[in-house]
């Protein structure tokens, strides 16, 4: 089995159904890196490891989604969503 190094990025709540998010950085000892997203709702997990390339297009998707709908509001202050 693949060893791993972990370490934790960031971690959040979304609004507006209150799920936790956390971002991780996985060093696997076969030499390669993966984003770790851990999405937790009530008692049920949903994890993905992404590549640097995925991470990168997922990314951006998110920010081109979230500057054309930042008007309409509904998010969270920064110092709410930590």
């Amino acid at each position: 089995m693949d060893e791993i190094e972990i370490k934790n990025l960031e971690k959040f709540t979304a609004t507006p159904y209150r799920q936790e998010i956390e971002l991780q950085h996985v060093s696997h000892q076969a030499d390669y890196v993966t984003l770790r997203v851990r999405i937790r709702e009530i008692k049920r997990f949903t994890i993905f490891d992404i590549d640097p390339h995925t991470a990168k297009i997922w990314g951006q998707a998110m920010l081109d989604w979230a500057a054309r709908h930042e008007a309409e509001g509904g998010a969270a202050s920064e110092g709410e969503s930590k």
